[in-house]
């Protein structure tokens, strides 16, 4: 589980515990496909994902891309690599963190936790943060982006590498979704874009895919 895998799925500012020995783990998500979407059950809610960006073609995408699928009381995590990836290998994952929440946090204070978490997770001077639109309130959140020019010393099988990763936020009455892409490379000068693993262009139309794509709601 790479740093920032575990900032997403522990959001420890939020008083959400590490995920106990108790926990369910499957080798399949309960993903399916309709209409040309990704559709997540889970937690009593049900999730609308765009397709991973890196297929071309109209052919099925479960049978092209590897799956990893964590659950427990009150928290989810699907995560999708390309074929031959894995969570040890990876040079970009999309995934979907959803945790039960009956209105007692708005969704700014997630994104302040995870941009926390997130922050510890790389060296001080190669992190930054940006906004890829407008918030209109703490519950309509734009996406938020993250630059890590290299982790953190303590993450030493990770030395050498850093990442972009883009996340977008949603919420029903009973719980908030944070659906999120990274893409990983050598270490990079977050200030010089070109340095990055992935285009500024990719970044932002993902995000904007991810804004306007996805849809969360309580399952029928």
């Amino acid at each position: 589980m790479t740093p920032l895998r575990t900032a997403l799925f522990v959001l420890i500012a939020l008083g959400v515990a590490t995920m106990p020995a108790a926990a369910q783990i499957r080798s399949t998500p309960p993903l399916v496909e309709e209409g040309g979407k990704l559709v997540l059950d889970a937690l009593g809610h049900q999730l609308s994902l765009p397709r991973p960006d890196w297929l071309t073609g109209d052919d099925a995408a479960l049978g092209r891309v590897e799956t990893s699928f964590l659950a427990e009381d009150g928290q989810a995590l699907l995560e999708i690599y390309p074929k031959g990836e894995s969570e040890a290998l990876w040079t970009t994952l999309y995934g979907a963190r959803i945790s039960r929440d009956e209105n007692e946090r708005t969704l700014a204070d997630y994104r302040a936790a995870l941009m926390m978490l997130h922050a510890n997770s790389c060296k001080p001077e190669l992190t930054g943060f940006f906004q890829l639109g407008q918030d209109n309130g703490d519950n309509d959140l734009a996406p938020l982006g993250f630059v890590c020019g290299a982790y953190a010393d303590q993450y030493r099988t990770f030395a050498g590498l850093g990442e972009v990763m883009v996340a977008s936020f949603q919420r029903s009455d009973t719980g908030v979704a944070i659906i999120y892409q990274e893409w990983r490379g050598k270490s990079f000068d977050p200030g010089d874009p070109k340095s990055w693993p992935v285009a500024t262009e990719v970044v932002q139309a993902r995000a904007n895919q991810l804004k306007a794509e996805a849809a969360f709601s309580k399952a029928d």
